[in-house]
């Protein structure tokens, strides 16, 4: 059974909650030890600065460490650990059990009653109460050495490394007490108290699961919930259903990827009812010139007209508008599917323009037009263009001029630089377009009626057809009212 997303999601969730909890209680297992470590060797540091200060009294009373040399027990009692005591042991209690149940304390010798710690300090308060021990034997890690660093008593075993605390006699530095720390836990009631610890950390780790088992299911279907609206939204688009819209409302990525997915589903909406439009204008345009001919040859056939050169004039007329569209719609639809060659290079965008007057300058006189060079410098050097699709571009927005100028009218031609590029203009005269059809003027078949119609030949591709060319180039192509009272067709184009 293969896995949904959504529990995917909660699986990891899961084997991540998993993983790190087992990681916390791995790296609070060694902290804890490390730190109950220290604590413990801390409390007998403590405790043997305590015993140093009760062995420099014995020294100072004896004047050398005579009384003291290999007798471990007596430094154990100087100490305040007997034999077999431990700290929080009171002498003569067993380790662990109350008073009363282990041996009598034994008996100091007469001269050590001076060896014995006194009752009250030497401000007259009474001493401080031992801390309570921690279960730790410390007689087998205890040596004492004298000033030289022979050894006093204890066990020769402990290394010399260990931390020492000075037993100082009247300002002077007599001997070193030497404590080996504590490796690890030994004792019972250390290992139980780490164990116990370890337990509770145990319930605590399954306490945290089972609060992030419900919290992460429900955060894996709150993460999954605009996926699943992509995916309803997804299928809806591939059913052909280009109004459906998704509500996400999130600032995250996922809301980005629903406001994309929408403004997909708009384009994609858009471009149906072009394509509906486009074959509609499509029809119309080629059924006009086909009823033509068709209506000409029939009426040629019923003998209703004559076949003389007026005639076929007419007809050889019709069949240039045919052709004429039929060749504008091929140049379309190789410059929407980018299959337009283009062979870019180095080119003179000025001697581009001038050629380009004087090819039309004759037409456009005998038609009563003006055509006029503003401002045309005497080279604008364009790095990377192709000079037969710019004359291309040139020539149809010449042609667009001519076909639409009321005569006698005027065409001018303007190029001056701006940064990164130039920037071409023809401007052209009355009549001028409206302001709702300026932002239409360079989609597939659109006409500004009534001023520019059909009876003035064009079949509305042309500038749709510059468009393409000027995208190809990197370029902008914009429509505004001209100062002439028409049209002006502004494009700029980079200059490398």
């Amino acid at each position: 059974m293969s896995l949904r997303l959504w529990h995917r999601l909660l699986l990891a969730f899961v084997v991540l909650g998993i993983a790190a909890l087992a990681t916390f209680a791995l790296l609070q297992e060694r902290s804890f030890q490390r730190g109950f470590l220290d604590y413990v060797n801390r409390l007998e540091r403590e405790k043997i600065d305590t015993g140093a200060a009760n062995v420099a009294r014995a020294f100072a009373r004896h004047g050398d460490w005579g009384f003291l040399i290999g007798d471990t027990p007596r430094l154990m009692r100087l100490l305040e650990l007997g034999p077999g005591d431990r700290p929080g042991n009171r002498p003569g209690e067993r380790p662990g059990g109350p008073p009363g149940e282990g041996p009598p304390p034994p008996r100091l010798p007469r001269g050590d009653v001076a060896d014995a710690p006194p009752p009250f300090a030497a401000d007259g308060r009474p001493p401080r109460p031992p801390r309570p021990g921690l279960g730790v034997n410390l007689r087998p890690r205890l040596l004492l050495l004298d000033a030289n660093g022979q050894i006093v008593a204890g066990n020769p075993q402990v290394p010399r490394t260990a931390p020492a605390v000075d037993v100082v006699s009247d300002g002077v530095v007599v001997g070193r007490l030497l404590v080996a720390p504590l490796p690890r836990l030994r004792e019972d009631i250390d290992l139980e108290f780490a164990r116990e610890q370890r337990r509770h950390m145990l319930w605590i780790a399954a306490a945290v699961l089972l609060v992030c088992l419900p919290l992460s299911w429900l955060l894996s279907r709150w993460l999954l919930r605009p996926v699943r609206a992509l995916a309803d939204g997804t299928r809806a688009l591939a059913a052909g259903d280009y109004a459906t819209r998704i509500d996400i409302d999130r600032d995250d990525e996922l809301g980005a990827l629903g406001r994309d997915f929408n403004a997909l589903a708009a384009a994609l909406e858009k471009h149906r009812e072009a394509r509906r439009q486009w074959g509609a204008d499509i029809a119309h345009e080629l059924r006009t010139p086909i009823s033509v001919l068709a209506g000409e040859i029939q009426a040629l056939q019923d003998g209703v007209r004559q076949v003389d050169a007026e005639r076929l004039a007419s007809l050889q007329a019709e069949c240039q508008r045919l052709r004429a569209l039929v060749d504008d719609l091929y140049q379309l639809a190789l410059s929407d599917a980018g299959a337009l060659s283009y062979r870019f290079e180095a080119v003179d965008l000025a001697q581009l323009i001038r050629e380009a007057a004087r090819t039309h300058e004759g037409v456009m006189r005998d038609a009563g037009l003006a055509l006029i060079e503003n401002a045309v410098p005497a080279t604008a050097t364009m790095a990377r263009g192709d000079a037969a699709r710019l004359r291309q571009l040139l020539d149809n927005l010449l042609g667009n001029a001519l076909r639409y100028t009321d005569r006698p009218g005027q065409v001018v031609m303007a190029l001056d630089p701006v940064p990164n590029g130039w920037r071409v203009r023809i401007d052209d005269s009355a009549p001028g377009v409206g302001d709702d059809a300026l932002p239409h003027l360079f989609e597939r078949l659109y006409r500004a009626e009534p001023s520019r119609s059909r009876r003035h030949g064009g079949a509305g591709l042309g500038l749709s057809i510059c468009r393409n060319i000027v995208e190809a180039h990197g370029g902008t192509i914009t429509a505004a009212h001209s100062p002439e009272g028409g049209l002006r067709i502004e494009l700029v184009l980079p200059d490398r």
